[in-house]
């Protein structure tokens, strides 16, 4: 089985970029499974109702989400509903809209999606180690994917070797930087420490790139405006051997 990994998806740009390749991508790459992480899809940060029906609309089959999961009001009746968007399991259960891991029917497998967000750098939640242990316990299949959304490489390093041979591929993301260190765990887990981004070539992350200078530069508030001009889509592709669920083999692409 071939599993798309999409890089976070920035504002309309990177939506209508995603659009634009994704049918031709899955195609050549035989892809089964599209996941994309679109806690940035709306224009403004976060993920509306809007933003998540066109990356539904355009190919992906789950979304995850992030540390901007819960931005925009709107989306948290969908969070609550939808079958195909995961928010991070980590956030408390009680309080929070939405649900941290779905099992994802394929008929001749299932595969199951978790999301967690890390705990360095980033909102002090739930020990993201604790709460997957207690979803694996909770899960009857092999073929198991993770987005550990995190900030420092170290920390999304660390799961991934704590889930070698548990999961079948770990994949980063947040910081929106490709990261060339894709391998594959002594135990079989597939892993990038990020898998990138989906949107504005160039850009600070997405952002225009004077905007992101001045705030560096100045120190004072500024408003973030995504970037013009040509894009890119940041994925992996993860090949899982579905009676193991092992990955057998990985590919890295920057679609321009």
């Amino acid at each position: 089985m071939n599993i798309l990994a999409v890089g976070d998806i920035v504002a309309s740009a990177g939506c209508g970029f995603l659009r634009e390749r994704l049918p031709k991508l899955k195609k050549n790459e035989n892809i089964d499974l599209v996941i994309a992480n679109g806690e940035n899809s709306a224009d403004g940060n976060g993920i509306t109702p809007v933003s998540a029906d066109f990356l539904l609309n355009s190919g992906v089959d789950v979304i995850t989400l992030g540390n901007h999961a819960f931005r925009r009001k709107e989306i948290y009746d969908v969070l609550d509903k939808s079958e195909c968007i995961i928010r991070p399991a980590n956030y408390p259960q009680k309080t929070t809209p939405g649900k941290g891991y779905m099992i994802y029917d394929m008929g001749r497998v299932q595969v199951a999606v978790i999301n967690l967000l890390g705990c360095m750098y980033l909102n002090p939640l739930d020990d993201p180690y604790t709460v997957i242990d207690g979803i694996l316990e909770k899960i009857d299949t092999k073929m198991i994917i993770l987005d550990f959304h995190a900030e420092a490489t170290a920390e999304k390093m660390a799961m991934a070797y704590y889930l070698d041979g548990k999961v079948s591929a770990v994949f980063g993301t947040h910081t929106h930087v490709q990261t060339s260190d894709e391998r594959i765990l002594p135990k079989g887990t597939g892993y990038i420490t990020d898998v990138g981004m989906t949107g504005p070539y160039e850009s600070v992350l997405g952002i225009r790139p004077d905007i992101a200078v001045r705030k560096f530069r100045d120190k004072l508030p500024v408003k973030f405006e995504t970037a013009d001009g040509k894009c890119r889509l940041d994925c992996i592709k993860f090949t899982i051997d579905d009676k193991s669920g092992k990955t057998i083999a990985l590919k890295r692409m920057e679609i321009l």
